[in-house]
């Protein structure tokens, strides 16, 4: 990467909601962004943390043990086996980080699965 990556131009090109685009690497590590809206599945990473940062709007992350409320500029680490579901009442823009490979649903799988390593 030699150029600005800009995210909002980026999230732009995303018409659907719960399927992650690749925007940047460092190392290991995916930035991917996203759009939340409604509720995602059940899930944990057994061998990850995730993080989510709050672009534009809001959203909350359930676990079996409390929520957490995120609004715009709130990052969240989830850490590695918590399970947890994202949920967003209305359109949220969201920047994950997390190491390549790593599936959206985790072991869960579903219909909201995406295809991992989609560039935009």
């Amino acid at each position: 990467m030699d150029q600005p990556v800009n995210l909002s131009e980026k999230l732009g090109f995303i018409h659907e909601h719960w399927s992650p685009r690749v925007v940047a690497e460092m190392n290991d590590y995916q930035f991917k962004v996203v759009k939340f809206q409604g509720e995602f599945v059940w899930h944990s990473h057994e061998d990850t943390d995730e993080t989510f940062m709050v672009l534009k709007g809001e959203m909350r992350i359930e676990m079996r043990d409390r929520v957490v409320e995120l609004t715009e500029g709130d990052l969240f680490v989830v850490g590695k086996g918590i399970e947890h579901r994202p949920v967003a009442e209305s359109e949220c823009h969201v920047l994950l980080i997390e190491p390549r490979g790593v599936v959206n649903t985790g072991g869960s799988g579903g219909e909201l699965t995406a295809e991992m390593d989609v560039w935009i």
